[in-house]
């Protein structure tokens, strides 16, 4: 039997990257999958499709995860269409970087409503419906900056170490309701945006690693499974870095 059979995972922001590479593990697992993303694009119906080939349910839902209205209104479709919520894997994220004197408002309002709000937002819609179900896994995707901090980052450090302290919270909040909740925290991913960095940056980075090398979006895709699959059922407000060592 597959580690996901039977079970149906919400990912938010899963159209590219990450989100969606563990959508993909996850479908690969047997999971039905619904995912969000700020609208359906042409990568989005990619992503459905690719997903619907694994041979489970698969629908991509456009929505702004920071909007709590929103939010409400996305689980209750997904619930009526899927029936059931068992993992849900807040991944949806920005970066707008900037050094704290220059930074604006709405470069630090804008990061901590996409990436802390919306998991706020998600996991208060979708705790209702594990606790019915009387057991779920909740996974927020933070950063290993969430642990230790980057110059020029102020904003994402602090909204993805809101991330970690949420799901500790969490953890202890609905435990007793089967309801497990953690948080991963991933080093130098090889992704799009860390693609667009100079050379010299990248290998800067990668002498920073033990293992000397960027992980794979794959990678975290697979610790995002055993997650939320029954492997980690004693496993809760935990933060798992996925970095290759750079953050001992």
């Amino acid at each position: 039997m597959k580690l996901l059979e039977g079970k149906t995972a919400l990912i938010t922001g899963a159209a590219r990257g990450i989100g969606k590479a563990i959508a993909i593990r996850f479908a690969q697992e047997g999971a039905d999958i619904a995912f969000t993303d700020l609208v359906i694009d042409e990568n989005g119906k990619k992503t459905e499709e690719e997903i619907k080939a694994l041979g489970v349910k698969c629908k991509g839902y456009a929505s702004n995860a920071a909007d709590f209205a929103q939010t409400a209104e996305v689980v209750k479709e997904v619930v009526a269409d899927f029936g059931r919520i068992d993992i849900l894997v807040n991944n949806a994220g920005i970066t707008k970087d900037g050094l704290m004197m220059r930074m604006t408002e709405q470069q630090w309002d804008a990061v901590i409503a996409v990436n802390l709000k919306s998991a706020f937002n998600f996991i208060h819609a979708t705790v209702p419906v594990m606790m019915r179900q009387r057991g779920g896994s909740i996974i927020n995707m933070a950063s290993v900056v969430g642990v230790h901090g980057n110059a020029g980052q102020s904003n994402y450090a602090a909204s993805k170490a809101g991330l970690i302290a949420l799901a500790k919270s969490i953890a202890q909040e609905v435990g007793s309701r089967g309801i497990r909740a953690n948080a991963i925290a991933p080093g130098f991913i090889e992704t799009a945006m860390t693609a667009a960095l100079p050379d010299e940056v990248r290998e800067e980075w990668k002498k920073k690693i033990p293992l000397r090398r960027g992980g794979q979006v794959e990678d975290i895709a697979n610790v995002a499974t055993f997650l939320a699959s029954d492997l980690s059922g004693y496993v809760t407000g935990q933060v798992i870095q996925v970095d290759g060592g750079m953050n001992m």
